[in-house]
This record gives structure tokens, sequence and C-alpha cells, in this order.
């Protein structure tokens, strides 16, 4: 499978992540760092906005021809409103929704893994492309939350 490493590497931060994050006083959570700048639950919020975003590119690039999928995750983080979640749900929803997304892109067929979808951008990415870079964006945001 061509996504191997990257399957790998979201499996390793579902097993890791979510007790690191149950470490973390709520107050360290919900502090934003600026007015406009998000909290860290906020930001475990947007990596679940993007779940969200990611699964249907996922599908509708496999069953779509180059179909254009973008949001505008500001407006998705405020009218969602993470900060007032329930810390617990939101890391185990985290969770469930990635280990959703890995059952997903193991069914993949190899030949699908080639075909595109087109982002904000106005780019061609193959879904490939968009699966590895989902990870590498999961990452960068896990880091600005947690040390792993």
């Amino acid at each position: 499978m061509p996504v191997t490493p990257s399957i790998e590497r979201l499996t390793s931060l579902l097993r890791l992540v979510p007790d690191l994050l149950q470490e973390i006083a709520e107050e360290e959570l919900t502090a934003k760092p600026a007015f406009n700048k998000w909290s860290k639950k906020e930001i475990l919020g947007h990596l679940i906005d993007s779940a969200t975003n990611n699964h249907q590119r996922f599908i509708r690039i496999q069953s779509e021809n180059e179909p254009v999928i973008f949001y505008d995750q500001d407006q998705w983080n405020s009218l969602t409103g993470y900060n007032d979640l329930e810390t617990k749900d939101l890391i185990n929803f985290w969770k469930a929704y990635n280990l959703h997304i890995i059952s997903i892109i193991k069914r993949v067929p190899p030949e699908n893994f080639g075909r595109a979808g087109i982002g904000r951008d106005g780019q061609k990415h193959t879904l490939k492309w968009y699966f590895d870079d989902y990870v590498d964006h999961m990452e960068y945001h896990l880091r600005q939350i947690i040390a792993y």
C-alpha cells in the first residue's frame, strides 16, 4: 500500500497522544494566546474539522472527477465552540474519527491513490498526497499542543 508509512504514523499518534492530552490542565487547554489565536483545545477541534473535511475528500476523490473541497477553518472552529466542549469527549472523538479515517484509507484500491482532487489553492493533488499531507498537518498542530 503506497501510504503505509502515513498509516503507521497516524496509528502511533492515536496510541500516544490521547493520554498526553488528558494530562494537560483544563486552564492550559482553553487559554487563548491572543484574541485571534486558537487555544490548544481549539487546535484539537481544528484537527477534528480537518478529519471531517478529509474524510469527505478521501471518499469523493474516489467517486467523483477531481472534486473541489475546502472549508473556512476559522468559521468552522468558531461556530463549533470547541473551548466549551468536554475535553474527554473531544479527545475521544478525535481518536475515534481518526481510527475511522485509517479504516477508510486501508480500503482504498491502490489505483485510486493516483486520483486527484482540488483544494483551496486550485491545485490538483492526488489522494495519496492528501492523505500524507493530512498526517503531516496533524503532527504540525499536535506539536503546538504537546511534546511527544
